[in-house]
């Protein structure tokens, strides 16, 4: 698929797949850096925001929106994947206080290549956001075209309190 970064052309790996579509088979890296797989996170509702790189504004910027937002979905998991690693990770979450969002490492790029979100050129993940239900199945879907846009808040927030 092809989006843009900071207005330059890039592609990802593949084509991400539908809403309706059940997640593929990938492996992430938890904070205690325990392989977790795609079957792993989706025990309930879960909201998935793909962030190419969160030592940046605007991962930084979604990543604590959506914190700041998790305690008003008590029947919704909330993760952020990105491709640093988990120390990367750990170090931004301490920095920012973020303790709620559930951050997970895709820095084998199993998740992108697997969503075909994966943009090798730049070896970071397209900036999305995903709800998949207790089956796996994806429910809702945004790909952002810009990198550096943030994702549409209102409408995946507003989504999740209908469920």
């Amino acid at each position: 698929m092809k989006l843009t970064f900071k207005g330059q052309m890039v592609e990802t790996n593949g084509t991400p797949i539908e809403e309706g579509r059940t997640l593929p088979s990938f492996t992430v890296k938890n904070a205690a850096g325990k392989p977790v797989a795609s079957q792993d996170i989706h025990q309930r509702l879960t909201m998935i925001s793909v962030v190419p790189d969160i030592d940046t504004r605007v991962c930084s910027l979604s990543t604590k929106r959506f914190n700041q937002k998790c305690d008003d979905f008590e029947n919704v998991d909330f993760y952020t994947i990105s491709t640093n690693t988990i120390a990367e990770q750990k170090h931004w979450c301490a920095a920012e206080g973020v303790k709620k969002m559930q951050l997970l490492s895709d820095a084998d790029h199993s998740f992108g290549e697997a969503m075909g979100l994966f943009i090798p050129e730049k070896g970071i993940d397209a900036r999305s956001i995903w709800v998949v239900d207790q089956k796996g199945t994806v429910v809702y879907r945004e790909l952002i075209e810009e990198l550096s846009h943030e994702p549409n808040y209102d409408a995946v927030l507003e989504f999740l309190s209908r469920k």
